[in-house]
């Protein structure tokens, strides 16, 4: 099978495909309840790092639950896409540049942000400074930053270029697999 290399405006181009297959689609719904999640953990963040009243142990354990939350919401919708949605796309357009590429690299930066925000926070002693919890709050406030910008970008450019470039058979895979 022959593979095409794109380039970031070949895949801008593809903003047009309204409809997605039904596999495409539950990836893309599964993004508003997340996003939703990662809003209100940003808000919290926001707060912690602007008012040192906020900035409190208790303000960051209301964080760590909250983050905990979403990213045991996060890993299922995100091994979807890499174990299935992205290898399945790699065979048509490739993986070391272009699309994949980015996607793959965007989930392992938030999932760093993400991990160290929970394992920093697990690990904090009963003596905690401002400035730690601050920094802390600062990881998931990446996360969320980089999370939010991929989101766009998948429904924008990754979903409509699956859409395209998936046969009718592999969109029907596609779906049995996510579904399982």
């Amino acid at each position: 099978m022959e593979m095409q290399q794109l380039g970031c405006m070949s895949g801008m181009m593809l903003r047009d495909v309204e409809e997605h297959c039904p596999a495409l689609e539950q990836l893309k719904k599964e993004h508003i309840p997340l996003t939703k999640q990662m809003e209100d953990f940003y808000e919290l963040t926001q707060s912690i790092e602007g008012d040192e009243a906020v900035a409190t142990r208790e303000s960051l354990q209301q964080l760590y639950q909250q983050v905990k939350v979403f990213v045991s919401q996060l890993e299922p919708h995100s091994e979807r896409e890499e174990g299935i949605l992205f290898p399945m796309l790699a065979a048509h357009i490739g993986q070391n540049m272009g699309p994949i590429a980015v996607m793959e690299y965007e989930h392992d930066q938030a999932k760093t942000y993400l991990r160290k925000f929970l394992s920093e926070t697990e690990e904090l002693g009963l003596k905690v400074e401002l400035n730690d919890i601050r920094t802390l709050a600062n990881y998931a406030a990446q996360a969320y930053l980089i999370l939010s910008e991929h989101f766009m970008k998948e429904e924008n450019v990754l979903f409509p270029l699956a859409e395209q470039f998936l046969s009718p058979e592999e969109k029907q895979e596609l779906e049995m697999r996510i579904k399982s």
